[in-house]
């Protein structure tokens, strides 16, 4: 199975659900968002999960911030999952998606910036934050996030679910089920607050993730902002201590707008 069979499948059932991904996509506002369930054939899907690395493989990110394993080097793992990505990178996956949510232009991200594969264990979760605002060379605007879930029965109950705050991280979040097989789309821009839940099972959340970019903002207004992290609600100290860290990466990013080093979140092809 290449990205090419992967990538006309996925633009099948996203032509097959048009209206009303366009319709979830507008009644979502503020943070817009569609999901496709059923994406591919469980066969396919199963045969996705089944070829995620050991967790050795992959790096651990793990701060106050966030704590999950990541990968972007897609080479060093079972190939079926290299194509998988890249599938949602094929011109008839962006073009339905454009498509869907409206936005003006959008390409693909070959050097999965921030992409790849994630996996999330017991305990993991990632705290509400806004996305890098831009691409690793700050040309382009970041404005979706393309999240595809690989969990075998992944319930409400398991955590480690998607979660959106259009009233702000004081308020209550809306809850997108990490279900299997299901797609996620969600805006990225200056307002679009998200997380993801405590993983309070005993299983690990899996997930396929690409980001696309676009010339313009998802919005009216210009915006320049690194990943920034807010505490939840019930968690008032670690608000204080991740406002400022986030403050001052900013400066940091203002000073040097590039970045002081090569992130290390990229698919270094070899």
């Amino acid at each position: 199975m290449d990205r090419n069979v992967f990538g006309a499948l996925i633009a099948r059932r996203l032509e097959a659900e048009f209206a009303r991904l366009r319709e979830q996509w507008a009644s979502t506002a503020p943070i817009p968002y569609f999901f496709v369930d059923d994406l591919l054939p469980d066969d396919l899907a199963m045969e996705i999960r089944a070829a995620f690395p050991d967790p050795s493989q992959m790096m651990l990110r793990r701060s106050l911030r966030e704590l999950k394993y990541v990968s972007a080097q897609m080479n060093a793992h079972a190939p079926i999952l290299e194509e998988i990505i890249f599938g949602f990178q094929m011109p008839e996956v962006v073009e339905r998606v454009k498509e869907a949510t409206g936005l003006r232009s959008l390409y693909p991200d070959e050097h999965l910036y921030a992409g790849g594969i994630s996996m999330m264990g017991p305990g993991h979760f990632l705290n509400p934050h806004l996305d890098n605002s831009h691409d690793k060379d700050r040309a382009r605007y970041r404005v979706l996030n393309l999240l595809y879930y690989v969990s075998p029965g992944w319930r409400l109950e398991n955590g480690a679910n998607l979660e959106v705050w259009p009233d702000g991280t004081k308020a209550e979040p809306a809850t997108i089920v990490s279900r299997f097989n299901r797609l996620a789309v969600m805006v990225t821009n200056q307002h679009s607050w998200h997380s993801v839940s405590k993983n309070v099972s005993g299983e690990a959340r899996c997930c396929v993730s690409n980001y696309y970019f676009s010339d313009h903002p998802a919005g009216d207004d210009d915006y320049f902002h690194p990943t920034s992290f807010r505490g939840r609600p019930e968690q008032p100290v670690r608000d204080v201590v991740l406002q400022a860290d986030a403050a001052a990466r900013a400066v940091v990013r203002r000073v040097f707008p590039k970045g002081m080093k090569a992130t290390a979140h990229v698919y270094r092809k070899r």
